[in-house]
């Protein structure tokens, strides 16, 4: 049994699809249900039994407690983040709530119940904390990757809520013994990803012959990350990985926001064609949001070296597939897309594009 926070989101959602595919050992899904979490993104594996849904706060130690002692899992895969920078930016509060605190919750109530295990059972149980390469800061187009060894330096709210959530991690395998493993990634993209992200934004917008917008000059870069290859990524470091090791995982991928954007268009040019002009019309430049950073990059060399991943797709394979699937899944995007989110995109993206 595994428990898992925050698998009604984008990349713990395709976690458990992924982990389905390899495994029949059923998950807990722990998951608040913010405007970001969809029970219908797991649904199959709900209607089958393989995974349960708890809804809960991670902050909330009691439920967390009652969890592990009822279901009694091997491992905890700890995904649930507040995640977006815009948001973070505005109200900053609520990442530090979900992120500190509520890692923090988590660390406590795992540390007691990894200590009254049998001894066996304490050297098989894992902690997974999922990261991100924005703890590292910014990168100039010269600077090397970032490594596991990278100084952390957090530019925004949200970054610098996962970052203390890492350091809390590493302190409770240092100070308490905790077998912890700790992931830090680059831009996940795929299916299943909430809307007001990048390229889901641009691919619906486009779609609908709304305007692109894009931060600044588009020249910002991201290393882009399928999350499928993610999901398989955590999936092997929880097999295999050190206990109170870090491992960065990276696409290999590094693009330009505004090249993404226009590889969408393309895409859409030639599977759902505008009935007048190219979709790259619909690009809009608005102000750049505050401490924007200008590059990511990640060297995922620790983990193909230690733990044998390798990311599978390119950002052409994997976009491919992404437009694809968002052409193909409706009926999911209608469900996220609820009269709070609009009235948000349309407050944010309004100032943006009039300031």
């Amino acid at each position: 049994m595994l428990l898992i926070t925050g698998a009604a989101g984008f990349i713990g959602g395709n976690f458990v699809h992924h982990w389905f595919g390899h495994s029949s050992e059923p998950v807990i899904v722990l998951d608040k249900l913010t405007y970001a979490g969809n029970p219908q993104t797991i649904s199959s594996h709900l209607r089958s039994g393989q995974a349960t849904l708890v809804q809960a706060d991670i902050c909330d130690r009691e439920a967390v407690r009652q969890l592990l002692a009822a279901h009694r899992p091997r491992a905890l895969l700890h995904f649930a983040a507040e995640s977006h920078v815009d948001r973070s930016i505005h109200g900053p509060g609520e990442f530090v709530q979900t992120n500190v605190v509520g890692t923090f919750s988590l660390l406590e109530e795992a540390r007691a119940y990894w200590s009254s295990m049998p001894a066996d059972d304490r050297a098989a149980f894992r902690f997974l904390h999922v990261s991100t390469d924005e703890v590292y800061g910014s990168l100039s187009d010269t600077d090397p990757a970032f490594s596991e060894t990278t100084a952390y330096a957090p530019n925004s709210p949200y970054s610098a809520s996962k970052a203390g959530s890492d350091h809390l991690v590493r302190a409770y395998h240092h100070t308490y013994g905790l077998p912890t493993l700790t992931t830090n990634c680059s831009n996940n993209y795929g299916p299943y990803h909430f809307p007001e992200k990048l390229i889901p934004l641009m691919i619906l917008n486009a779609l609908e012959g709304k305007p692109l917008p894009v931060y600044g000059d588009g020249q910002n870069i991201r290393d882009w990350l399928y999350v499928r290859d993610h999901c398989e990524a955590i999936r092997q470091v929880l097999e295999k990985g050190r206990p109170g090791e870090t491992y960065n995982v990276g696409g290999k991928n590094e693009v330009k926001n505004i090249d993404v954007v226009t590889t969408i268009c393309r895409k859409l040019d030639a599977l759902r064609p505008r009935p007048a002009g190219r979709h790259e019309d619909l690009i809009t430049y608005v102000a750049d949001r505050p401490g924007h950073d200008r590059r990511y990059a990640i060297d995922p060399t620790k983990t193909e070296r230690e733990i044998g991943w390798q990311p599978a797709e390119t950002f052409e394979s994997g976009i491919d597939k992404t437009v694809r699937w968002y052409l193909e899944n409706t009926a999911w995007v209608d469900s996220v897309r609820t009269g709070a989110y609009r009235e948000w995109m349309d407050t944010h993206y309004g100032v943006r594009a009039a300031a």
